[in-house]
């Protein structure tokens, strides 16, 4: 089985990329990425084959026979509002996603076996923005929908949008040495308020070894008999899921 990866070199993904390099099942890892990932350069694994692509709006000819066959992907690429500027934010969050899911849908064999794109999204998205929803949770809400309209509108396609929690790698020892610098304020969270969440709301947290294994046979179609339940909607052919139904369906 193959299956495509972006934002390896992020939080989320190297959760996400570490969970596949365990699957057997699954014989081949495309990663598309802007920059070398040392996760993958250090795994010396011959299923990853890093693909460096430059534009995240465009996939010519070339990029799509790298990636025949896959039958899904984990979009783990993004980046914090607070980092660049509106329009950027909804550049990379959702118009990236958007470009990538269509090109994508081509990759599929037919109706019968959909591409499955397995979205990161955020708690706090909301598909119904009213007039002071912050930039955040409107783009990942309208992200959210946009998917779900092309997967009905393709039919070849199976959207997955997960509104992850905190993201929590301290417990997830094999990418620590891999993963970003989250920034001061994050760091102080994680030593603070993460512990007590561990303790008392286990599960608003998305730990990184559970998250990027639930999201990688997400992708493989492995849960899909396990989506339906408390936290989870499906519109049409899709599907969202907030962070406690992620932590359900991986039955962690």
């Amino acid at each position: 089985m193959h299956i495509i990866l972006t934002g390896a070199t992020g939080l989320v993904g190297s959760g996400v990329l570490d969970a596949m390099i365990k699957y057997e099942r699954i014989t081949k890892i495309s990663v598309l990425s802007r920059k070398p990932v040392p996760m993958a350069d250090a795994a010396k694994d011959p299923r990853i084959n890093v693909i460096i692509h430059k534009d995240f709006e465009q996939y010519d000819t070339s990029v799509l026979e790298k990636l025949k066959d896959a039958h899904g992907c984990v979009w783990a690429l993004g980046i914090s509002q607070s980092k660049v500027s509106k329009e950027e934010y909804i550049k990379i969050t959702k118009d990236y996603t958007l470009a990538a899911a269509r090109a994508f849908s081509t990759l599929s064999a037919g109706e019968d076996q959909p591409f499955r794109f397995v979205y990161v999204s955020g708690e706090g998205a909301t598909q119904e923005p009213g007039h002071f929803t912050a930039t955040f949770a409107r783009t990942k809400g309208e992200t959210e929908v946009a998917l779900a309209e092309m997967s009905n509108e393709l039919r070849t396609m199976r959207a997955y949008s997960v509104r992850l929690g905190g993201v929590d790698a301290s417990q997830h020892d094999a990418i620590k040495e891999y993963i970003p610098d989250p920034g001061a304020m994050y760091r102080a969270m994680g030593n603070t308020l993460y512990p007590v969440l561990r303790s008392l709301m286990p599960l608003t947290l998305a730990p990184t070894d559970i998250t990027g294994d639930c999201l990688c046979r997400m992708a493989m179609g492995e849960l899909d008999d396990k989506l339906e339940g408390p936290g989870a909607s499906k519109t049409g052919l899709s599907w969202t899921l907030n962070n406690k139904a992620m932590r359900r369906v991986a039955g962690r």
